[in-house]
């Protein structure tokens, strides 16, 4: 075909791109604004018009799905012979290709997967960690390794990234030495080190990069913005000094940092390669005005350089609705009448979707959606009873019921169960750990729900079973469920966002400035999944009856059309709590309270006090895990003063906890509830 049918039907600014045929160039593309369109367009028309031949040409993508749409694209386009791969597939394939010539004797064998590896680590290192913590020490050495972070610079490195490790640091050392050491003795390699061998081995071998590189002279990556520094290192060695580069990215889209992914290549590729050509991508064809306007106003607020304002090229659709509901049951039901009604009207389910922030939020969706008999498919995760914690947890309590009395509390029986597959006071910081505690908080929150309607344990595993077996049908066809990472890269007719509330989006543990911008690029990601319906929606509280405490995500402030909630801050003004006027006295011998500390505990300090020991400790127990979340030290949660204090009166109700000194709105809106629930399981017990 002539070459300029590879210019044909593009908008001025993807003409743009397809037209700087030589690098460097830097595109900016927006949620659909057809960048892959752009950079197909660009690679045929520099073939088809003799500026490069198809076989020099290397595009690199994060996916083999995405790889092998480029090649599609290109193949129909007439520029067959390109090569489109992910940066391990071009690293292994070189690798694999130069091993016997520069090294001799057999590549070493690609795992697939750290764990049977790491398995055996630990036991090198005397260590039995449970499969889910086990994983979030692999994602922790596959940080390290992206991050170029040796075993002797892991602590530095942590550190320094304010980052919180799944273990000690001390012991993610020595089972990160373990681990490299085992697989180094087996002649094995992990997809970072075919980066990482790949580079040395060019670096090292001046006539590998010199075929290399007279292979390769151009170069195309997308989705820059979640190219991390070891996948940077590759592709600065691929180059050579040369600057033949394009890359295609989205700030907006960053949600992969805790990878090792970072947007700073991107931001700062004008910097690196002056003189670039950059181009903005921002004309939106998949979502209407509606939800264009949104995503603009919600990311508006980013600190993100470079953030792109989308604009519209779809015709008007409906608004956005947003809804508030009492509980979390109401509000999965609401969205099943909600996507009955669209089917109604003709949409189809698999152009429908639910997204949420975490895993363990789908099981009153899957419950929701198969009540109303309508079918869904899980994206991205098990559905949530067959996650091996739900399956051993709802083997563990079905053999309770052999021996539970008809009298016996159900609701405590159930905790004390899960507790012994890992359900803690407070949850993990992140990772697997984290999702693995949510699943199993999850059935201990629907055991307090059933345990409250006269439920005893029997009914309680009936019930599971009940909607294990509503869950297990097979659908052809059905509504997506999925969380937010799942659902980057798709699209939808309909996407509803539910549980948008502070402390699950932003999740409870993004606490740093960077950290709480991921999260508003998260909600800007599901926004832009929506083509035209879009329903975004929150519980007040957990479960019917429940105490409506919680408030709609900060990031919705402004836009809901009710009254905007403010997000608490993690300092408070010290005229926030009034002082006392009066002075205050023991309540043991009613002296006159004058120390600080003292006062807080409510007596002198010579004069005995009862208190719950069990409690006490469960309290430390409980801050040590928050403060370890959080990343602060143990006393900036509460101190042992106010520890001891809180022991000693156990309150029940925020303003018994409020009555304590030293305890204040804020920290009663962080902490209150994990305190008080503690204080009401020893009164149980």
């Amino acid at each position: 075909m002539p070459h300029d049918d590879a210019l044909s039907g593009l908008d001025p600014e993807q003409t743009a791109v397809a037209e700087a045929v030589s690098g460097p160039v830097c595109v900016l593309a927006g949620a659909g604004t057809g960048k892959t369109r752009a950079i197909t367009h660009r690679i045929a028309h520099a073939v088809r018009s003799g500026v490069v031949e198809a076989q020099s040409v290397l595009a690199v993508t994060f996916t083999t799905r995405a790889a092998g749409e480029l090649r599609r694209r290109l193949a129909e386009l007439g520029a067959p012979g390109v090569q489109a791969r992910t940066f391990h597939a071009a690293a292994l394939r070189q690798l694999t290709y130069f091993w016997p010539r520069v090294i001799g004797g057999e590549a070493p064998s690609v795992i697939e997967s750290k764990l049977p590896l790491l398995v055996e680590a630990c036991r090198v290192v005397r260590r039995s960690p449970e499969r889910a913590e086990l994983r979030d020490i692999a994602a922790e050495i596959e940080w390290a390794k992206v991050t170029q972070l040796s075993p002797e610079d892991y602590k530095t490195g942590v550190a320094k990234a304010g980052r919180t490790p799944p273990v000690p640091a001390d012991e993610v050392v020595r089972l990160y030495e373990a681990y490299e050491r085992l697989r180094r003795e087996r002649h094995l390699v992990d997809f970072e080190t075919i980066l990482e061998l790949t580079a040395a081995v060019m670096t090292e071998h001046a006539e590998v990069a010199a075929q290399i590189r007279g292979q390769y002279r151009h170069f195309v990556v997308d989705e820059y913005q979640d190219v991390n520094p070891l996948q940077k290192l590759l592709l600065d060695t691929w180059l050579g000094g040369r600057d033949d580069l394009c890359v295609v990215g989205d700030p907006n889209q960053t949600i992969y940092s805790f990878t090792g992914a970072t947007p700073r290549y991107l931001t700062g590729f004008a910097i690196e390669h002056p003189g670039a050509t950059v181009i903005r991508l921002v004309r939106d064809y998949r979502s209407t005005p509606q939800v264009v306007r949104l995503a603009n106003t919600v990311i508006s607020a980013a600190r993100t350089p470079h953030k792109l304002e989308l604009i519209a090229q779809r015709p008007d659709g409906p608004e956005p609705a947003f809804s508030e509901y009492d509980d979390e049951q109401a509000e999965a039901a609401g969205v099943a009448r909600a996507i009955g009604a669209l089917l109604d009207k003709g949409v189809k389910a698999r152009e429908i979707a639910v997204l949420f922030r975490i895993n363990a939020q789908s099981e009153t969706y899957e419950q929701a959606l198969a009540k109303a008999g309508i079918p869904y498919l899980l994206r991205g995760a098990d559905r949530f009873f067959e996650r091996p914690e739900v399956r051993q947890a709802v083997v563990l309590l079905r053999g309770a019921t052999r021996s539970a009395d008809a009298g016996d509390a159900m609701a405590p029986a159930v905790h004390h169960i899960l507790s012994g597959i890992g359900l803690t006071p407070e949850p993990p910081g992140g990772g697997t750990a984290r999702e693995r505690w949510e699943s199993l908080k999850a059935l201990a929150d629907l055991a307090e729900d059933l345990a409250a309607g006269g439920a005893d344990l029997h009914a309680f595993v009936a019930e599971l079973s009940r909607r294990a077996a509503e869950q297990h049908a097979p659908p052809v066809e059905g509504v997506t469920l999925a969380s937010l990472h799942a659902a980057k890269g798709l699209e939808w007719d309909a996407v509803f966002l539910v549980g948008l509330t502070d402390g699950t989006l932003p999740i409870i543990y993004a606490e740093t400035p960077d950290q709480l911008e991921e999260e508003r690029r998260l909600l800007y990601v599901g926004i832009t999944r929506a083509r035209a319906h879009l329903g975004l929606s929150w519980a007040l509280a957990r479960s019917p009856g429940g105490r409506r405490g919680r408030r709609p995500s900060r990031f919705l402030a402004g836009l809901t059309g009710r009254p905007a909630h403010r997000a608490a801050q993690p300092s408070t003004p010290a005229r926030e709590r009034p002082r006392l006027a009066t002075p205050m006295h023991c309540r043991v011998c009613s002296k006159t309270l004058v120390a600080a500390p003292e006062q807080k505990l409510g007596r002198c300090a010579g004069c005995p006090a009862d208190y719950d020991e069990g409690l006490l400790e469960a309290l430390k127990t409980w801050r040590m895990a928050t403060a370890k979340e959080a990343g602060v030290p143990p006393y900036v949660v509460f101190t042992d003063v106010t520890l001891q204090a809180i022991a000693e009166r156990a309150p029940t109700t925020e303003r018994d906890l409020l009555s304590i000194t030293g305890i204040g709105r804020v920290k009663l809106d962080r902490y209150g509830e994990a305190v008080l629930n503690l204080c009401r399981d020893r009164e149980v017990s």
